[in-house]
């Protein structure tokens, strides 16, 4: 049973070469909430779209969602028709709150995007090119059936 405290897992990401990164993973709310505004943004993929980079962006996310959920909460008074909510839920059904956590992911994705320390990283999935090349590879297949 999911609670209104977000509760963090790690699990370990295993990369080419020696090292390994731990993912945290965030039980409702504030994992589902960052997960589904990355879903509704593709800019944010390709903001964020290598392993370290990742790494970096749902720790942050997370951290600054949950901050910014804190601060909602102190300032907007629920009601009783919100009883049957968590106050997660009562504060996202103002669409005010759910812009804000929105812009706080991307500027998240925007900073982490921005820092020379990611500069170099490979993205963790082929590139455009390579779809492309897939694609057609796939055509000429299915043509060919």
């Amino acid at each position: 049973m999911a609670s209104a405290a977000a509760r963090v897992l790690t699990y370990p990401v295993h990369m080419a070469g020696p090292e390994e990164v731990w993912l945290p993973l965030v039980d409702e709310p504030v994992g589902d909430i960052v997960a589904r505004i990355q879903a509704d943004d593709p800019e944010i993929d390709r903001l964020v779209g290598s392993p370290h980079r990742v790494l970096a962006f749902r720790t942050f996310a997370y951290i600054r969602v949950g901050i910014l959920l804190g601060e909602l909460l102190f300032e907007q008074e629920l009601g009783a028709d919100d009883a049957d909510d968590t106050w997660v839920e009562a504060l996202l059904r103002d669409p005010k709150h759910h812009d804000a956590l929105r812009r706080e992911v991307k500027a998240v994705a925007e900073e982490i995007a921005a820092d020379p320390r990611y500069a170099d990283e490979e993205p963790l999935g082929p590139d455009e090119g390579a779809r492309d090349r897939f694609r057609e590879f796939a055509r000429k297949q299915l043509a060919g059936d």
